[in-house]
């Protein structure tokens, strides 16, 4: 655990995405009035001389090493479940087809909930704790109500958590079982996403929906600190992942300004790779289409579920992120994202999440169209587990 009396927050502000407007603290906050997310500006002169590589490296190996550069202010409000630090894994027989660079795996599916959400979910529920919040609310495909549910119950909070109606059993039993009050609603998340905008007045809850709080953010920009320290201030070519809401990618890429200030990284910057699922690809499109924002995909479907989303609030952040980055956005077919997935398991041991799969299959369509040069260090990010899954995988893969 980390001491209370070393425990500091270098936070300062929340400052609007777009119109750039100040917002305090010490209150909840979800959208800024002109309707873009909110974003924690921290002290950097002084989070410089206080998150040194070297005093982190005596930290406990969760996600609160780097508090200096999070939000919450005490150390008694963390709600913790032993988030952070997962491995990075070699994959040396899948890489061999990529040229003569190297294909590296971050495998978030040993977080708690199996799902990188727990990053976020960390974050958003200990500053519910530290603001006064009782009661959150959120529209999920799976997994980030799965974590919601764990993160409230260790906190003692109330949580209800809205899926669409044909979610798989397996995540509306963990929420269920975690304590959460789970409504199934005919639809996709942003008709969940509606039912949750309804009901704060009537019922009280906070809304936690992605990047309608500010907060997940920081929990998933530690994706990116966690890179720079596990390689050595030496950050991949490329980084591919698997795109829906969007938090890790735009939280991921804040991250990288902020430790280029802090001094663990120089200037140079991974390519940011989108993967979306050919039947749900609106950052896909308009990524190619040359748009700031992403129009609302009609009929989205997939049985990656986590890129079941038709529309994003940060739409235009991970454009933006895309762009500056030199990087691109791919969708991959079902058929393609099961055969990844096949190969992953049966080649490099990894039974990964259809997500997680979509990565290797956007990687191998880069390669084929050209975009990876082949000498490349690509990094892929699993984001969850397969059992929850296990319905789609039966299907996918015919077992």
């Amino acid at each position: 655990m980390h001491e209370t009396s070393d425990w500091q927050s270098c936070a300062v502000e929340l400052r609007c995405t777009r119109c750039a407007t100040v917002h305090a603290l010490d209150r909840p906050h979800n959208l800024c009035a002109c309707g873009a997310p909110l974003s924690v500006v921290y002290d950097l002169a002084r989070a410089t001389s206080l998150l040194t590589r070297e005093r982190v490296a005596g930290r406990p190996t969760d996600l609160w090493r780097y508090h200096e550069m999070l939000p919450v202010a005490s150390r008694r409000a963390v709600v913790s479940l032993g988030e952070g630090m997962t491995p990075i894994l070699p994959l040396a027989r899948l890489g061999g087809e990529l040229g003569g660079g190297s294909l590296l795996l971050k495998d978030e599916s040993l977080q708690p909930t199996n799902s990188f959400k727990a990053r976020g979910m960390a974050l958003a529920v200990s500053r519910a704790v530290e603001l006064g919040l009782r009661h959150l609310a959120i529209p999920s495909a799976g997994n980030a109500g799965c974590a919601l549910a764990a993160y409230a119950a260790r906190a003692g909070l109330r949580a209800t958590v809205f899926v669409p109606d044909d979610t798989p059993a397996a995540f509306v039993d963990e929420c269920v079982a975690l304590g959460a009050d789970v409504e199934l609603v005919p639809g996709l998340i942003h008709d969940c996403a509606k039912r949750v905008l309804a009901g704060r007045e009537t019922h009280g809850w906070f809304d936690v929906s992605t990047l309608k709080e500010p907060y997940r953010l920081e929990g998933k920009k530690t994706l990116g600190y966690e890179l720079a320290e596990q390689l050595n201030g030496d950050l991949p070519d490329v980084i591919v992942y698997p795109t829906g809401g969007g938090t890790g990618l735009v939280g991921m890429w804040k991250a990288f300004g902020e430790l280029e200030t802090l001094g663990w990284i120089g200037a140079r910057r991974p390519r940011m790779v989108t993967v979306q699922a050919a039947g749900c690809a609106p950052i896909v499109r308009a990524f190619h289409a040359g748009t700031e924002r992403a129009a609302l995909w009609e009929d989205a479907q997939t049985f990656a579920l986590g890129l079941r989303v038709p529309g994003a609030v940060g739409d235009f952040l991970m454009l933006q992120a895309l762009r500056d980055s030199g990087g691109t956005a791919v969708a991959v077919t079902e058929d393609a994202i099961a055969q990844a997935g096949q190969e992953m398991a049966r080649r490099e041991g990894i039974f990964a999440s259809p997500e997680g799969a979509a990565c290797w299959a956007g990687a191998k369509a880069l390669r084929d169209s050209g975009w990876l040069a082949g000498s490349e260090r690509v990094l892929l990010f699993n984001t969850g587990g397969w059992y929850k899954y296990a319905e789609g995988w039966r299907a996918a893969l015919d077992l």
